[in-house]
C-alpha cells in the first residue's frame, strides 16, 4: 500500500472511522469515478488497516451520463444493486450532485433496510478543516431541532430573496442527516454536512420559494446566477420564473410524472458545509425544498417519481408556527 499524505490519511480517518466505524471483518463497498479514484483507494487503504474488506466499485459510465442527461436511469446496474445490499457499509465518493441524486434509489433503501451504514463523501478531502468537535456541534444541533419540531404540524419558512412558504410535516418524522452513521440510517453526506429533512405533506405546501443558493439538476457549478420562483399551491408548483435558470428548470421536469411535488423540506445545522456546492444544503441558516420523489428517503413519503431535485434558499427564518419557536432566524440559530 501506498504512503498516503498526512492531510489525506487524517481525512480518510475520519470518513472511515468516525463518520462510518469501520470494524473488523466488515465489508466495505466504495463507489467512486475516475476523477476519485486516488481518494477512494486512500478510503480503501484506511478500511484495510482498520480490518475491513473493501471492494472500489468504479461507476464512471453512470455518473458521467446521468450528469449530462437528467433522463438517464439513476438506478444502479444489478451487480452494483447485489454489492450494495450485501455491504456492512457503502461509500460513495464520486461527483457530489449524481451522489445526492443516487441517495433516492431503491438500492440505497434496501441497503438500509439490510441494516448498513451509507454516505457519500464530500468535496475536498485531504483539505477539511474540521474536527470531531464540529461533527459532534452539527449532529446537536439537528437533535435539538428534532425535538422541538416533534409532534408540529406547520412551519413556515421566510427569507429576504422573497420566500415565504408554509409546509405541513404532519405525521411525518423527522430524518436525521448527520455525519455520524448509524445502521439502517439513511444514505447522507459526509463529514461537513448535517440536517433535517422531512417528506412535506404531499398536498399541502403553498406559498413562494426563492431558490437563491444552489439548484441541483440544471448543470449549475455554483449558486444560480437568477434567483429562481416557485409558485406553489396545494402541494405543486404551478409556476416557475426567473433567468435562463428556470427555464432550464422547466424543461428538465416537463413530463416527468411527480417531478412538480413539493417532496421534501429541509434544513441545516451545520457551520462547516461550504456554499456555491450540493453541501451548501447542510449548512446553517439555508432551508432546502425538493421537486419530485420522497417515497425512497423520507419517513412517510408517498411521491414517486425519477427526480429528485433540491433548491436551496439562503439567509432563511424557520418558524414552528404550532409553539411560535424559531429554528433560525435571519439565517443564524435560534434555539
Amino acid at each position: 500500500m501506498s504512503e498516503l499524505s498526512p492531510a489525506l490519511r487524517r481525512d480518510a480517518e475520519l470518513v472511515a472511522a468516525v463518520c462510518m466505524s469501520v470494524g473488523p471483518e466488515d465489508v466495505v463497498t466504495i463507489i467512486t469515478d475516475d476523477a476519485h479514484l486516488e481518494e477512494a483507494n486512500a478510503l480503501a487503504q484506511v478500511v484495510v488497516e482498520r480490518g475491513g474488506f473493501p471492494v472500489i466499485a468504479n461507476n464512471e459510465h453512470q455518473v458521467q451520463r446521468a450528469i449530462a442527461d437528467m433522463r438517464f436511469p439513476m438506478a444502479p446496474p444489478r451487480n452494483l444493486h447485489q454489492a450494495m445490499t450485501s455491504s456492512d457499509e457503502i461509500i460513495i465518493i464520486t461527483n457530489l450532485e449524481w451522489a445526492n441524486r443516487f441517495a433516492h434509489v431503491s438500492a440505497v433503501r434496501e441497503s438500509c433496510d439490510n441494516n448498513a451504514k451509507i454516505a457519500s463523501v464530500e468535496e475536498g478531502i485531504g483539505s477539511w478543516d474540521l474536527t470531531e468537535a464540529d461533527i459532534r456541534d452539527a449532529t446537536d444541533r439537528a437533535r435539538a431541532a428534532i425535538a422541538a419540531l416533534d409532534g408540529a404540524t406547520w412551519c413556515r419558512v421566510t427569507s429576504p430573496a422573497g420566500t415565504d412558504v408554509r409546509v405541513s410535516i404532519e405525521g411525518r418524522p423527522a430524518l436525521e442527516v448527520t455525519p455520524i452513521k448509524q445502521r439502517g440510517q439513511m444514505m447522507g453526506p459526509v463529514p461537513l454536512w448535517a440536517e433535517v429533512a422531512f417528506a412535506a405533506v404531499e398536498d399541502r405546501t403553498a406559498g413562494t420559494i426563492v431558490v437563491d443558493g444552489i439548484m441541483l439538476g440544471i448543470g449549475l457549478p455554483g449558486q444560480t446566477p437568477h434567483p429562481i420562483t416557485w409558485k406553489v399551491e396545494k402541494g405543486r408548483v404551478t409556476e416557475i420564473t426567473g433567468g435562463e435558470e428556470a427555464e432550464r428548470l422547466k424543461q428538465v421536469i416537463a413530463g416527468v410524472p411527480g417531478s412538480d411535488v413539493i417532496g421534501e423540506f429541509a434544513f441545516g445545522t451545520s457551520e462547516k458545509s461550504p456554499t456555491g456546492s450540493p453541501s451548501e444544503k447542510g449548512l446553517l441558516g439555508t432551508v432546502h425544498f425538493a421537486l419530485g420523489d420522497n417515497h425512497n428517503a423520507y419517513p412517510g413519503g408517498q411521491n414517486v417519481s425519477t427526480l429528485h431535485l433540491d433548491g436551496n434558499c439562503l439567509n432563511a427564518s424557520l418558524l414552528i408556527e404550532d409553539s411560535g419557536q424559531y429554528i433560525i432566524k435571519d439565517g443564524k440559530w435560534a434555539l
